[in-house]
């Protein structure tokens, strides 16, 4: 997942109301989101080559949602490195949520780089780990510090997480949280919001970061919506989750070649949360 935008304030009838594109390969297997069949509290679509998945919830009201690091100048995780979709399955165990993000915290360093957003949504908590937040990590001359990553809460707004550190101002971050801040205030509904998503305009050339990748894929990336033979945003999907304990997921696929504002195959959720 390469693209979430969303509006957290605890206090509010819904708190949490968040959009998200996931980008990856066609050819990499996955199903879309369901719930899961061997652990039949976990409503998620599932990376049917590495076992997680980029975005999911629990009956109880757990959250977590994955977007990867890019950074094309940092050397190559080893090929035994577990898959970064299995850090969203750990957090929407039925142990403790505490203990559970402490222990991605202790193992966040064995995986490539990530960002995690994890809450427990009914206690009012929501985090974002990634580990390669220099703001915790950064170097000493040459020399990188080993202080392991560190959760930090998300204070109430409209925020951005996309392949780079929470809020990083990419343009398309920049531009998809004031659509979303925009949309929130006319009240929009489930297919106007998944619509805003859809957004194929690529960043002017003077605008694109520097990541490490070339000049023409940096371009590719620049867009909200991904479109190519190969490699593209698979799905979109809106959370929305109300003080009441309700929960509503909804999420759209995309096949190859599919223009950006073709919502179809919608997957429509609605439960209440389990009180424990």
């Amino acid at each position: 997942m390469c693209l979430i935008v969303f509006s957290w304030t605890p206090d509010a009838p819904t708190p949490l109301v968040l959009l998200a594109n996931r980008d990856e390969f066609f050819e990499r297997p996955a199903e879309p989101m369901h719930w899961w069949r061997d652990r039949t509290d976990v409503l998620a679509g599932r990376d049917l080559r590495g076992g997680g998945t980029w975005l999911g919830v629990n009956r109880s009201g757990r959250f977590a949602a994955l977007t990867n690091f890019r950074d094309g100048r940092a050397p190559m995780a080893p090929k035994d490195a577990p898959s970064r979709g299995l850090l969203v399955s750990a957090m929407l165990d039925a142990t403790p949520f505490d203990d559970d993000l402490a222990r991605v915290e202790k193992h966040a360093h064995e995986y490539a780089g990530f960002n995690l957003l994890t809450g427990d949504l009914p206690a009012g908590k929501l985090f974002w780990l990634g580990n390669r937040d220099h703001a915790r990590t950064g170097r000493d001359g040459d020399s990188p510090r080993r202080a392991l990553p560190v959760a930090h809460p998300i204070a109430a707004g409209i925020h951005g997480l996309s392949n780079a550190l929470l809020d990083t101002p990419w343009p398309k971050l920049v531009s998809r949280r004031h659509a979303l801040r925009a949309a929130l205030a006319e009240g929009a509904d489930d297919v106007t919001l998944l619509t805003l998503m859809r957004d194929p305009t690529q960043a002017p050339d003077d605008a694109l970061p520097e990541t490490g990748v070339t000049p023409a894929w940096e371009k590719a990336l620049s867009a909200a919506f991904i479109a190519s033979p190969a490699y593209g945003t698979r799905c979109t999907t809106l959370l929305r989750y109300h003080r009441d304990g309700t929960l509503e997921l909804t999420e759209s696929t995309v096949s190859p070649g599919q223009s950006a504002n073709d919502l179809n195959d919608l997957r429509r959720y609605r439960f209440q949360i389990a009180r424990t």
